[in-house]
Formats: C-alpha cells, sequence, structure tokens
C-alpha cells in the first residue's frame, strides 16, 4: 500500500485513500467520542524558539543555520517555554555536536497539513542568505484525522523536500507519528489509526528518500510512555506532549540531524548487532514504520539503509539569543509561525529518564560511553 501511494503521488493519482468509505464513516464516529476525552484542554500558544543558540562556540565558522516545518508537533504546542519545544531541543543539541553556534527558525504551523508546507518552504527560502543548512520537518497527523487523500499528503511533502534539496539544504523527516497510541483512544479507531498511520509514514519514507532526504520514524515512540505516565507526556490539553514528550522525539531525531551533516561519530556503515540492513526502499520504509525511532536514508536506487542509531542525552536546553542580524533583537515573526513568549526558564532533566525501546542502548551507559553529547 505505501508503494502504491507514493507511486500515486510521484504519478499525479489522487484516488488511492487510506480507510474505505465505511470504515472511515465509522472513524469519525469514533473520533467525536474521542475529543470529548482528550483534547479536552487548552493548549498554550506554542513560545517563539527562533533565534542563536551555542553561542559559547562562537568563532571564525559561521552559525548552522536549522529550519523547522509542520504541525503542532515541530511548532511545540503543549508547551510554555522556548527552551522545551522540539526546535530548541535540536537547535542545542546540534550546537554541543557541532560545536558551533545554531540559528533556528521554526516555520511550523499548528493544526497544518502537508499542503501547507509549500508556503513553509517559501518562507525559509525567501532569502537566499539565509538558506538553511538542514531542515526538519514533522507533518502528518492532522492529513490523518482531516482525511487529506494520503496520494496528496505525500506529493506535497516530496515536493516540499525536493524544494529543499534543490536549494541546497539538507532534509530530515519526523515521519507520521501512530495516532493509535494516543489515550484514551478505543477500538475500533485504535486499530484504524495505527493502520492509517503507519501506511503514510512508510509512503512519506519513500517519497523523502527518493528525493534526497532522510526519514526517521517517530511511529509509537511515545506509546510506552504514555501508557505508563500519560499525565507526565500529556500535554495541557491531553492531547500534544510535553515538555518530556517533545525530548524523547528530539532524542530520536538528532542523531539523524547530526549525521545528515557528517557530525555524529557514527558511520553509515550497518550494524548487525543493531539489526541494521540494506533493504529495497519500500521494504525498509514498511518495517520503518512498524518500529519508532528508525532512520531510513538512501543508497543506491531502489536500495536504502536502515538504521538504529545510539542516542544521547540532551544537553540542558537553554533558551534562544536573539539573532545577531536583527540589531540586537528576536526576529521578527512572519505570518504562519509560532507566536508567544519566548522568555521562559531553562528547562530541567526529568526528560533523561524516558524510556528506550528494547533494542536501544540507555544513553552513555554503553560501552563505557559518557553521558554528555560527543564533542564532535
Amino acid at each position: 500500500m505505501a508503494r502504491r501511494i507514493a507511486a500515486g503521488a510521484a504519478y499525479g493519482g489522487g484516488s488511492i485513500g487510506l480507510l474505505g468509505a465505511a470504515a472511515a464513516g465509522v472513524l469519525l464516529a469514533e473520533v467525536q467520542l474521542a475529543k470529548r476525552q482528550v483534547g479536552g484542554g487548552i493548549a498554550p500558544v506554542p513560545p517563539s524558539a527562533d533565534g542563536r543558540y551555542g553561542v559559547a562556540f562562537a568563532g571564525p565558522a559561521d552559525p548552522l543555520r536549522l529550519g523547522l516545518l509542520g504541525d503542532s508537533t515541530a511548532a511545540g504546542q503543549g508547551v510554555r517555554r522556548a527552551g522545551q519545544t522540539p526546535g530548541a531541543l535540536l537547535a542545542s543539541g546540534l550546537a554541543a555536536v557541532s560545536e558551533r553556534p545554531v540559528d533556528l527558525r521554526n516555520v511550523a504551523q499548528p493544526g497544518a497539513r502537508s499542503d501547507d508546507l509549500e508556503r513553509q518552504v517559501s518562507l525559509l527560502l525567501a532569502d537566499p542568505s539565509r538558506t538553511p543548512d538542514v531542515c526538519v520537518i514533522m507533518i502528518g497527523a492532522n492529513d490523518v484525522t482531516h482525511r487529506m487523500p494520503a496520494t496528496q499528503s505525500v506529493r506535497c511533502l516530496t515536493t516540499a523536500v525536493r524544494r529543499l534539496r534543490t536549494a541546497g539544504a539538507e532534509v530530515v523527516v519526523g515521519t507520521c507519528p501512530d495516532l493509535g497510541t494516543i489515550e484514551p483512544v478505543y477500538q475500533p479507531l485504535r486499530w484504524m489509526a495505527r493502520r492509517v498511520s503507519r501506511q503514510l509514514a512508510a509512503a512519506q519514507t519513500i517519497g523523502s528518500v527518493e528525493q534526497g532526504g532522510r526519514t526517521v520514524s517517530l511511529g509509537d515512540l511515545l506509546g510506552p510512555e504514555f501508557e505508563a505516565n500519560p499525565r507526565e507526556l500529556f500535554g495541557p490539553d491531553n492531547y500534544h506532549p510535553s515538555a518530556e514528550g517533545y525530548a524523547t522525539a528530539a532524542m530520536a531525531v538528532l542523531p539523524t540531524l547530526c549525521a545528515v551533516l557528517g557530525l555524529w561519530p557514527e558511520s553509515d556503515r550497518l550494524d548487525g548487532a543493531r539489526r541494521e540492513d540494506m533493504l529495497p526502499v519500500a521494504k525498509a520504509a514498511s518495517q520503518a514504520a512498524r518500529e519508532a525511532g528508525t532512520e531510513v536514508t538512501g543508497a543506491r536506487a531502489p536500495w536504502a539503509l536502515l538504521k538504529h542509531r545510539r542516542r544521547r542525552r540532551l544537553p540542558a536546553a537553554t533558551e534562544p539569543h536573539p539573532h545577531p542580524e536583527v540589531h540586537g533583537e528576536a526576529p521578527p515573526k512572519t505570518h504562519g509561525e509560532p507566536q508567544g513568549d519566548s522568555h521562559g526558564e531553562p528547562q530541567g532533566d526529568s526528560h533523561e529518564e524516558a524510556h528506550e525501546d528494547a533494542h536501544k542502548e540507555p544513553y552513555g551507559e554503553s560501552h563505557g560511553e559518557s553521558h554528555n553529547l560527543p564533542a564532535n
């Protein structure tokens, strides 16, 4: 199904849906019931995390430029401090690994679907002198809940990846999360949400890899943690992740974000002990969709590398410093970027206790590794 969706997107098809009409009707009815129990709170407006991170690493090298695109997950809806958003966590981690400052620009829009990526990419590429070195896209959940045709969803994503790659930016896509992990969501909605989410995630991987991007499956990354401690990892609206939930997702994306820039100490060489493999891209995409935190990167067509990179703890996130080029003030927000206060307190370290999947080793505790991020 994932290959059919991706192929339909590539050739302009629009009739391949993720659910039949009858199943969609049941899904919508269940969604209405679920909405009464999740998402009932009020999510704070995502704080603006734009700015410079890692200023202590200032030197002769220019700062790295990181762009973030997508929906509320990328924007960080559900937290109140800039330092708790995925963008801030990734920028802080990237600065620590590269030992260079990182300029973050986040154009993600809460509620966005994949068809909003065209606008978001245009915002990032409007100034050629500020083209990002690397971009992270997190998108897909609203496509599922709003019944966007899967082929249209993937077509919009692949177009965005192609535009960014053509402009010279590396791209990492965090694929559609597993909506079947949201608590409380009951059968048959849980089964259908999981199936639809995984099909879209696999199709997103195929399309993104074929355009030169890399993907990290978010899948049910937060599922076990939500089930064990939903009040801690859900935000105030009982739907979006909390600061700890976002930190868990950021820890999964950071290794690939660094690797795509050649900064992660592990190479792309496969490690059989970690169940890494070279597979046809469609098979790699399908497998990654079933196992959260899995990276898929293109090899020689039609092959792709399936990677399970070792994760590290994130550094304690700090609040952003204003971009120097804006006369010492925070950069003005453009339409579609998250608004809010950017002067929160530094984030604590409670997210460091996030659980790992069975095949992943504890941060800094495997093979004598340090508890800190690698220096280079």
